[in-house]
């Protein structure tokens, strides 16, 4: 199910994010926010750090990362720590996927890495209240990646975690995979840009894994809020 807000600010879409967060809160006694990286989201990581909700029962964490150093340019990790976890929200349970990466990147390696992230997601609770998702103009979303080695098993993979090694982008990844995405409570999709939003209006045609975001945008089961700006 797609619901579009159309014109949307960051300050609205961080209003939404934490009522979201509250209802759970207010239900279970805790809540889970699964948050994208990259540049784009920064705007929305400061209106959302500074939203009135109790934090210290809040755990964060990445849909996907770059399988780099936290200390790394292109780090996620140190995106939300720096863009997000501020003030208030700094009382929120970071739950990295990786606290380090070996210097060699193999297949072994990253199913190590993938094993090691599983446990750590062992202490959260499934399904996910809050995710925020991105999308790229191949259609990509979290590291999903269009006929990227690792796609199939992520696609298909129970998870919560697979890996995935794209070959437009840079960087082994580790992501959610699509079952675990699939079944969160809420998810929210911001989009900017005429080119992604020409990509999303044709992943909303039909399932297609050439444009992975059109799983979720077709799924009956996922509750889509796509945010146009």
């Amino acid at each position: 199910m797609i619901s579009e807000h159309l014109n949307a600010t960051p300050s609205a879409l961080a209003a939404a994010i934490a009522d979201g967060l509250r209802a759970a809160i207010a239900e279970r006694g805790e809540a889970s926010l699964a948050v994208s990286g990259g540049k784009s989201p920064i705007a929305l990581f400061e209106q959302l750090r500074g939203q009135d909700l109790d934090w210290a029962k809040v755990q964060v964490m990445l849909v996907d990362e770059r399988c780099v150093p936290h200390d790394h340019a292109d780090s996620n990790t140190a995106l939300v720590r720096q863009h997000l976890l501020q003030g208030a929200a700094a009382a929120a349970t970071f739950v990295t996927l990786f606290d380090t990466v070996p210097a060699d990147l193999d297949g072994a390696a990253l199913a190590r890495l993938v094993g090691a992230a599983n446990q750590r997601l062992a202490k959260v609770t499934f399904p996910l209240d809050v995710v925020v998702l991105g999308m790229g103009e191949d259609g990509h979303t979290a590291s999903l990646f269009p006929a990227a080695p690792g796609l199939e098993e992520a696609l298909a993979s129970p998870g919560p975690v697979a890996w995935v090694r794209p070959a437009t982008a840079p960087h082994p990844r580790l992501t959610f995979t699509l079952p675990v995405l699939l079944m969160a409570r809420h998810v929210h999709l911001p989009l900017s840009g005429e080119a992604k939003l020409k990509v999303y209006q044709e992943a909303q045609k039909a399932a297609n894994p050439a444009l992975p975001i059109s799983l979720l945008l077709n799924s009956p089961a996922c509750d889509v809020q796509v945010w146009t700006s």
